[in-house]
């Protein structure tokens, strides 16, 4: 599993730690062991740029999933097919303010974002009720047992 992570937000953060979670993931959803993700942690000004041209939406959010080859999560013994999952481009400054709202570190918000793009690039969305339900459950499961396992 290639997993690259590129932190240019001027945050502090355990980059291994963000590639290990990936890998959870990852392994988790049967993704093929030569699949390659990016994670990207950039500042809020370039977060609010790629906002504006990809979304056409104003100001910085926290999470943006970029797919590349399309790759879906793979079954037990069959795991998806080799090739590029995407990128994930997280803004630490905006993470930090939704953690404090929500009473937790910017770390975990941060490992929440990713987990929550990685999803998005393997096809999951929660734009209707019983998508979301599905999504966010997942994300908390996975979530939870890559933090049990640290």
């Amino acid at each position: 599993m290639s997993v690259e992570v590129n932190n240019e937000s001027g945050h502090r953060v355990d980059e291994a730690e963000f590639a290990a979670l990936a890998r959870h993931v990852l392994d988790a959803m049967h993704v093929h062991p030569q699949a390659e993700l990016s994670i990207l942690l950039v500042d809020t000004d370039v977060m609010s740029d790629l906002h504006v041209q990809y979304m056409d939406e104003p100001g910085p959010t926290d999470v943006l999933s970029f797919p590349m080859d399309e790759l879906r999560p793979g079954a037990e013994g069959e795991p998806s097919p080799p090739g590029l999952l995407g990128d994930v481009v997280l803004c630490p400054e905006v993470a930090a303010k939704q953690a404090r709202e929500a009473g937790h570190s910017t770390t975990e918000e941060l490992l929440l974002l990713t987990t929550h793009g990685i999803l998005h690039l393997l096809g999951y969305d929660h734009a209707e009720p019983d998508e979301e339900k599905e999504m966010f459950a997942l994300q908390r499961q996975l979530l939870l047992t890559f933090l049990a396992g640290r």
